[in-house]
Order: structure tokens, then C-alpha cells, then sequence
């Protein structure tokens, strides 16, 4: 089949990646020119484990091209993909700007019928703009052209986004039952039948209940983590271990064990904007979401509790106090800093006068970027940042060491070494990697979160 892809970030390059590498032939387009030449060029703008491969091998077989052409890869695909980003909006609401811009063009230049198929994480009823959109621009060329607009919304978890493709739990599909909604299902089960070849994996479903089906998907997991983050907090007060008690409440299966671990605050791009974006679209109904309101303030707090464990163990003035962070995208596997809790926690310290040196297997080079921004008012707090080679050169004179990111790397450290780094043997460690107990056997002094217990009879 003939797809296009508008937008090559995380989900419209993996998109368009996984799906040449299912034979199809992929335009993948993209209005920023830099990116298009370094796609052209062999090279990937974004970390994603595996992606390169893919890329770099379906480009190589012509199923592949990457291009700024707009007419071109609306004539292109009969089926076209809007992968656009949906920042937000100053009032929290998804900003739908990117999105309508694309069916627009979409519409300037279609000659023929043409499934339009909202990819990107969009509020209920964005299908009606996007149909819209593309109408007017059919009736200003004095166009009658046939179109159906699907919702289509993705699940893909960064870092593991070209697995979570190729072996998907479900593929969520939206289409209304006009006839050339009809004819878009038709294409779409064409599209995804290698994914059910071995049993359906595909709900369809009208397209304002796909549209929601996203936002209640990551909503649920959002809850959870902020509920574990809530619960934890109190461990640390009543002396419970929150470890113990999630491989306790994890063992029913009405509940599970997946996103029930306690750290310090959930990020990335997804999770804060779209349960932000979720509350939007309640007020506009007259609906207050009040759990969501507290998921969302949960959070918030829990990316300072790092922060509040330094202060009480070192004193509100740090001056002169140096911290080694290990840990600065917001998950493993991926360079992303977008609401990283590693930025809230290095804000802290060096606005209390503290020096940090820090290390990320991947995010080095982002996070320089982002923490440079971060500081443009004050270039005196970034200068109190330095980037280390590696994770143990981070630790030099440091007074404790901070764990932001849960690593693969950072779970089997050295402990001699790390101990005999460190000015003062003191470990924060943002994501419960290590064992209480085995901390306080090498004399480690360790602040979990919610493992206020460090010993065991």
C-alpha cells in the first residue's frame, strides 16, 4: 500500500519505519528541512532502540523516503497519517494548530479518495475539525473529492516504540459508518492484517470513542503512578516499605504489578500533557475530573520529594555542597527531557547553591540543550552544571550521589567504588533501584522512596 506520514518525531517516523518494513511504500514528510537531511543523510534525529536499523534498511530497499514536498506526498499516499506534536496550550487544552495545518494541505492538494487518519494524540472531536478543514479547502478549489477521516491513536512507549509496534496489545481504529467510512475500514484492515494473523488484535469502534480510548489509556496509568507516589510518601512516614507493599497489592490480579512503582514523578511528552489535556476537555463540558486534578498535583509534588530529602539531610543552604546525578531523561532507553524530573531536582539544588555533575548514557547532549534553556534567565545556575564522561567520573568529591532515571546501568554499580567516590557515602535514589538492607550492610547512608525501613530483622 501507498502510506504517507506527516511528521517524523517519535510516533510519525516510527509509523512510517514499522510499516516499510511490512512492504508498504512510505513518504514520510516533514516541513523541517534539517531533520529531512539528516534522515536523507542516514542518521536519526531521535533515540529509539532499533529504529536506526529499520530506517536504514527499508530506506535502502526504496520503500522508504523522507521529504519536505507537500503536494508530493499528498499525491503520494492513499492513506495519509498526521503524526504532527500536539503541544499545550497555555490553558492545558492540546494545541491543535500543527493538525488542522496538515489536513489543510491535505485538502489544497488531494485529487482523489483519500483516508485521512489522525495519528497524533488528539482531543475528542479533532476528526469533525480535521474533516472540516479539509472540506473548506475542497470547496475553495471547487473540489468534490472523497475522504474519510479515522481515528488511529497510537501506544507506543518510548524506548521500546519499534516492538510496541511490530507486537502490538491492540490496534485501536475509529471510522463513522457513512460509505466512505466504509471504504476507509476496508483500507485499514488491509493496512493492519499482518497484525492479526494470529488472532485479532484490532477494536473498531466509532471515532470519538478512539479519540478518548488515548487520553483514558494514559490517564489510568498516570493514576497509578501517582497513587503508588502518594502511598510511598506515607510509607516514608509510618515506616512501611513500599516495595513490600507493591509485591503485595501487584499479587491480586485485579490489580497487577505494571505502573505500580513509586519514584520521583512520572515525565515525557505524553502523560502530563494528555492528562492536562483530558481535564481541558472536561471543563469545557462542565465537568471537573477530580482525580485527574489530583494525579496531575501528585505528580508535581513528587518530582520536588528528591529535592526535600537533600534539603533535610544537607540544610536548606547548599552552598558549597557538590552532587553527582545519575539519571537525566525522564525514562531509560530514550535521549527525551521533555518534563524530566531530573530538571526539577537540578533547578533545586543549584538555585541553593549547590554544584552537580551529571551523566546520562544517551540524554547527555539534549540535556545540555534543554538545562541551558532552562536557566536563560540566570547563565550563573547552568555554569554550576557540569557533564560528566561517564557514571563514575560524575562521582568525584560529590557529597551524595542522586538516581533521577532508572538506567540498566545504574542497578549494579561498583558499591566499593561508589562509596569510596563519594565525599559523604549517601545515596538518593529517585527510583528504588537498590536494597535497603544491602545499603546499610556497606554502610551506605540510602534515601528511597518510600523505604524508609533500612533494616531487616
Amino acid at each position: 500500500m501507498k502510506i504517507t506520514i506527516i511528521g517524523t518525531g517519535y510516533v510519525g517516523l516510527v509509523t512510517g519505519a514499522c510499516l516499510a518494513e511490512l512492504g508498504n511504500d512510505v513518504f514520510c514528510l516533514d516541513v523541517d528541512q534539517s531533520k529531512v537531511d539528516i534522515l536523507n543523510n542516514g542518521g536519526i534525529p531521535i533515540h529509539e532502540p532499533g529504529l536506526d536499523d529499520v530506517v536504514a534498511r527499508n530506506r535502502a530497499a526504496g520503500r522508504l523516503q523522507f521529504s519536505t514536498d507537500v503536494a508530493a506526498s499528498v499525491a503520494h499516499g492513499d492513506v495519509q497519517f498526521i503524526a504532527v506534536g500536539t503541544p499545550p496550550d497555555e490553558d492545558g487544552s492540546a494545541d491543535l494548530q500543527y493538525v488542522l495545518a496538515a489536513a489543510r494541505n491535505i485538502g489544497r492538494h488531494m485529487d482523489g479518495f483519500k483516508v485521512v487518519v489522525d495519528k497524533s494524540t488528539v482531543p475528542v472531536g479533532t476528526a469533525d475539525k480535521v474533516s472540516a478543514a479539509i472540506a473548506d479547502e475542497l470547496a475553495k478549489r471547487g473540489k468534490n473529492e472523497g475522504f474519510s477521516v479515522v481515528s488511529n491513536p497510537e501506544f507506543l512507549k518510548e524506548g521500546a516504540a519499534v516492538e510496541d509496534f511490530m507486537r502490538p496489545d491492540r490496534i485501536v481504529i475509529g471510522h463513522d459508518q457513512t460509505t466512505e467510512g466504509l471504504r476507509a475500514h476496508a483500507l485499514m484492515k488491509k493496512l493492519y492484517a499482518p497484525f492479526n494473523r494470529n488472532h485479532e488484535r484490532t477494536y473498531w469502534m466509532d471515532v470519538r470513542s478512539a479519540e478518548f480510548t488515548k487520553y483514558s489509556a494514559n490517564a489510568m496509568l498516570a493514576t497509578r503512578i501517582s497513587f503508588m507516589n502518594e502511598l510511598a510518601n506515607l510509607a516514608d512516614k509510618v515506616g512501611a516499605d513500599i516495595e513490600a507493599v507493591r509485591h503485595g497489592i501487584g499479587s491480586d490480579p485485579r490489580i497487577g504489578h505494571s505502573f505500580l512503582y513509586a519514584g520521583c514523578g512520572y515525565g515525557g511528552s505524553c502523560f502530563p500533557k494528555d492528562v492536562q489535556a483530558l481535564e481541558r476537555t472536561a471543563r469545557d463540558y462542565d465537568q471537573d475530573l477530580l482525580i485527574l486534578r489530583a494525579v496531575e498535583q501528585v505528580n508535581d509534588f513528587q518530582k520536588h520529594v528528591l529535592g526535600k530529602k537533600v534539603v533535610k539531610r544537607f540544610g536548606d543552604d547548599l552552598s558549597g555542597k557538590h552532587f553527582a546525578v545519575w539519571g537525566l531523561a525522564f525514562k531509560p532507553n530514550t535521549d527525551d527531557m521533555r518534563e524530566a524530573s531530573s530538571r526539577v531536582l537540578i533547578g533545586e539544588l543549584v538555585r541553593r547553591g549547590a554544584t552537580v555533575a551529571v551523566y546520562d548514557p544517551v540524554a547527555m547532549k539534549e540535556a545540555e540543550r534543554v538545562l541551558k534553556l532552562d536557566f536563560a534567565d540566570d547563565a550563573k545556575l547552568f555554569d554550576r552544571i557540569s557533564f560528566a564522561a561517564n557514571p563514575m567520573a560524575a562521582l568525584g568529591d560529590a557529597d551524595a550521589l542522586a538516581i533521577v532515571t532508572e538506567w540498566k546501568a545504574f542497578r549494579s554499580p561498583d558499591f566499593d567504588r561508589v562509596k569510596a567516590a563519594l565525599k559523604n557515602p549517601v545515596i538518593f535514589d529517585g527510583r528504588n533501584l537498590f536494597e535497603p538492607q544491602v545499603m546499610a550492610d556497606i554502610g551506605i547512608e540510602y534515601h528511597g522512596i518510600g523505604r524508609s525501613i533500612l533494616t531487616r530483622g
